[in-house]
């Protein structure tokens, strides 16, 4: 179902009436949209907990992927994005869940943003999915700070990281820094950037996705 957090954000609710367990999703840079509502009933479907997303761009009218000012208008957005205002969302989205032992999951951006939930005391545990290392210098405006200083101040255990060796948001450097930092990685060898969340993508790789899928919901589970 659709709900309005207390900030004003959409966001959307799939909640099985036997919930005992949540889980926040972070959309990628489009937003939230039919393809995570999806992913919320889904995976609320395949577990029995409350899943949840929200928008992370509330109020603004970006364009989408096909719009040639795609990337830039993006780009500026995710400059002006506040940290405390983001992961403040996904808090309310967990209490939207009614559950105590709430996850969190996010893709690319949002991905960027478990990194830096994996030290927030709402969230259990934490998964990224392709997930930024350090903010994109085109990103990187006042009210963001670096996911690896969020990561190195979290309890250990608490993170894991899906990414793939081929994606050049996640060079090997920075995912050795994950590794360093306790964070439990799995490397997809060949895999591009979001070959996990979206089938209409060129980089999807089902068995991959499957596999990385299993994993990322006992981790979460456990």
């Amino acid at each position: 179902m659709n709900l309005i957090l207390p900030s004003g954000t959409p966001a959307y609710l799939s909640r099985p009436d036997s919930a005992d367990r949540g889980l926040v999703v972070i959309p990628d840079i489009i937003g939230l949209r039919p393809l995570f509502a999806d992913l919320c009933d889904s995976l609320s479907e395949r577990t029995g907990w409350a899943v949840t997303s929200f928008e992370p761009f509330p109020g603004q009218d970006l364009p989408g992927p096909s719009d040639p000012a795609f990337f830039e208008a993006r780009s500026e957005a995710m400059f002006q994005l506040v940290d405390s205002q983001l992961l403040g969302d996904a808090a309310a989205a967990a209490d939207a869940t009614g559950c105590a032992s709430v996850g969190l999951i996010g893709f690319c951006m949002g991905g960027m943003y478990a990194l830096k939930a994996s030290n927030h005391p709402r969230f259990s545990k934490v998964v990224s999915f392709y997930g930024m290392v350090h903010v994109p210098p085109a990103w990187a405006g006042p009210g963001q700070a670096d996911p690896l200083a969020a990561i190195q101040s979290a309890q250990a255990g608490r993170a894991m990281a899906v990414v793939g060796s081929e994606d050049g948001y996640t060079p090997p450097g920075d995912v050795q820094e994950l590794i360093d930092a306790g964070v439990r990685v799995e490397l997809y060898e060949g895999a591009d950037h979001g070959f996990v969340h979206d089938p209409s993508r060129p980089a999807h790789r089902a068995d991959d996705a499957a596999d990385a899928w299993n994993k990322a919901l006992e981790f979460l589970g456990s």
